[in-house]
Formats: C-alpha cells, structure tokens, sequence
C-alpha cells in the first residue's frame, strides 16, 4: 500500500513514482519533430497509447562515475545504447569540449529495433584549475546524445587526483 510502509506504520512521506511509470525519461528532452513521413507507421491497437516511446533508445547505465582517477592517465567505460523502439532508428553524438579531457567513440549508422550499440567514453584525467581543490578536481559534464526523437543526456562524473 502507499498508505503503510513495510513495518505496517503510516508513511511519513509521499512516495515517488519511477519515471518509467510517469511515462517519462530521466534525462532527456523531446525534440519537437517526432513524426518522419517516410518511415512506415506502426498502427497496431497495442501501440496506440504508447506513440511517443515507438522510436526510443535507452542508455546502459544511465550515468558514469568514474571515481577517483589519477592525474595523466586514460580511462575507458562502455555505456550501451539500445533501441527499445519498433523501426530503426538513428543517433550521434555531440562530441564534449576538449578542457573536460572526455571523448566518445562510436561506430555511426542506424540501430535496428531492439539491437544495441556500444558507447566507448574515454575521459584523459588533467587538471585543467590552478586553484587549490583539496588534493582532487571534480570533473562533471552531460554529454549529449541526439536521436529522431528526443536528446538523451548522459552524466559523467569523476574526481582527478592532484
């Protein structure tokens, strides 16, 4: 029940639902053209309340923390992104300034429905502040990752040791 929490007692905060039952993603933001006149149209009745999620790629882990990192070093992490849409669909990814030290290697070109691709995020860990932090730099940027229907951002998170 919402009301009681596990021990029976009345719950003294309200609980939050996940997005994916709101029927909206963490971190994206939809692009205003969703329909594309030349693909083929899926007009199935189990497809019907669902349209905006006909065309959507969902990320493997949702953000990437790479933890303390030493200065001068390279690190590598795959994140998935696959397609949980019916047609295929295509992405890019907008590369992140170069003072974040980050890079994202991908093979381009359509993903067809419920195929992945992976994501190689490479971050060159340098401390780019003269200013002293305490011994570590934070490093923190949402690298964007624009699809037919929505751009989709992926945290990156990691401290540089000084």
């Amino acid at each position: 029940s919402l009301l009681v929490n596990v021990a029976g007692q009345p719950r003294k905060e309200k609980v939050k639902l996940p997005s994916s039952l709101q029927g909206t993603k963490p971190n994206s933001i939809p692009n205003k053209k969703i329909e594309d006149p030349v693909s083929g149209k899926v007009n199935t009745s189990s497809f019907a309340t669902r349209r905006q999620h006909l065309r959507s790629f969902h990320l493997i882990p949702p953000r990437v923390t790479f933890g303390v990192l030493k200065e001068g070093c390279a690190y590598v992490t795959t994140v998935i992104l696959k397609n949980v849409g019916v047609n295929f669909s295509r992405f890019r990814v907008k590369q992140p300034p170069l003072h974040t030290g980050l890079r994202v290697m991908y093979t381009p070109g359509p993903v067809a429905a419920g195929l992945q691709v992976k994501l190689e995020i490479e971050i060159f860990a340098m401390v780019t502040g003269g200013e002293d932090n305490g011994g570590f730099e934070e490093i923190s940027h949402d690298i964007e990752i624009l699809t037919e229907t929505e751009t989709l951002l992926l945290p990156v998170r990691a401290n540089i040791l000084c």
